[in-house]
C-alpha cells in the first residue's frame, strides 16, 4: 500500500463521491482546491452518461469545484471510443436524448432496423417500448454485439437510490439470458483514457469512489491505489463483507482532505 502522499494523480467519481444531485458533499471543494494548490492532477470519472462532459464541468464549477474543460471522462466517451474502434456505425440505443445526441455527434446512426449493436445506458427517459425493442434484438440475434455503458445498479440522488444501467441490464438478462460487454468502470476503457490524459501510469494514480464493484474494482484490476468513501452507495457493512478490501476507507472527501492536509 502506497502512502497517500505518494499518489501522483487522482481519478475521482462524481455521483455519491463528489456530490449528490445538486449539492457538493462535505469536503469536496476543499479537497480539490488542495490538489490544485499542490499541482497534483486529477480527473473526474463518471459512469453516468446522462450529461455531456462539458455539462459536468459546468455543474462542478457551479458547486465551487475547480474543474478544467478536459477534467471529466464519462462512460459515454469510453463507449463511443469502443464502438468506433469496432467499426460499428449503426446501433439501437437505450439512453437519454443527451446520450443519443452524443452518439449521433460521433457519426453513429440510431436505428432499430438491423443495427450492428445494441447499446444500453442509464436512461431517465426509459420506456417499456425501449426495453421491448432491445430485448427482441438481443434475443433474436445471439451474435449481435450487446454493449452497456456501466454496471451501476443504482444512482444516488437526494431522494434516495434510483435504478441505473445495472437495473436495465438485469431486466434484459431476465428476458434474454444475455449479459452485455460493459465499457465503463471497472473496465479498462476509462482508465486508458485517463492515463493518457494525465500522462501517468495506473500504478501512479488513485481511484476514489463510493462503489466497491465499479470504482474499487477498477482500481484493484489496474494496480491503482484504492480509496473508498462511504458517502454514497457502499456502507461499512459492505466493506466488512468484501473479500477484496480498499487500501483506504474514509467517511467522505472531508476525511480524505484531512488525511492529506
Amino acid at each position: 500500500m502506497k502512502p497517500l502522499t505518494a499518489i501522483k494523480g487522482f481519478l475521482v467519481d462524481l455521483d455519491g463521491t463528489t456530490y449528490i444531485s445538486g449539492t457538493a458533499l462535505p469536503g469536496a471543494v476543499e479537497f480539490f482546491e488542495l490538489l490544485k494548490e499542490r499541482n497534483i492532477p486529477f480527473l473526474f470519472l463518471s459512469n453516468n452518461p446522462t450529461k455531456t462532459s462539458q455539462e459536468y464541468v459546468e455543474h462542478l464549477r457551479l458547486l465551487g469545484i475547480p474543474a478544467s474543460d478536459d477534467s471529466v471522462i464519462t462512460s459515454t466517451d469510453a463507449t463511443i471510443q469502443y464502438v468506433l474502434a469496432q467499426k460499428i456505425t449503426r446501433v439501437y440505443a437505450i439512453g437519454t436524448p443527451i446520450f443519443e445526441s452524443a452518439l449521433r455527434g460521433a457519426g453513429i446512426d440510431l436505428t432499430s432496423d438491423h443495427p450492428q449493436a445494441v447499446v444500453v445506458s442509464f436512461d431517465l427517459t426509459l420506456t417499456y417500448d425501449k426495453l421491448r425493442t432491445a430485448a427482441l434484438l438481443v434475443h433474436h440475434n445471439p451474435q449481435l454485439p450487446y454493449i452497456a455503458t456501466n454496471p451501476d445498479r443504482v444512482c444516488p440522488t437526494a431522494e434516495g437510490p434510483i435504478p441505473d444501467c445495472g437495473a436495465v441490464i438485469a431486466f434484459l438478462n431476465a428476458a434474454t439470458n444475455r449479459n452485455p460487454l460493459i465499457i465503463g468502470k471497472p473496465n479498462s476503457g476509462m482508465v486508458t483514457l485517463a492515463a493518457a490524459r494525465l500522462n501517468l501510469q495506473p500504478s501512479d494514480m488513485a481511484a476514489v469512489g463510493d462503489r466497491l464493484y465499479t470504482d474499487m474494482k477498477m482500481g484493484h484490476d489496474h494496480g491503482m491505489t484504492t480509496i473508498l468513501v462511504l458517502s454514497g452507495e457502499t456502507k461499512q457493512a459492505d466493506v466488512d463483507a468484501a473479500t477484496e478490501k480498499p487500501d483506504f476507507v474514509f467517511r467522505g472527501l472531508d476525511e480524505l482532505f484531512t488525511a492529506l492536509a
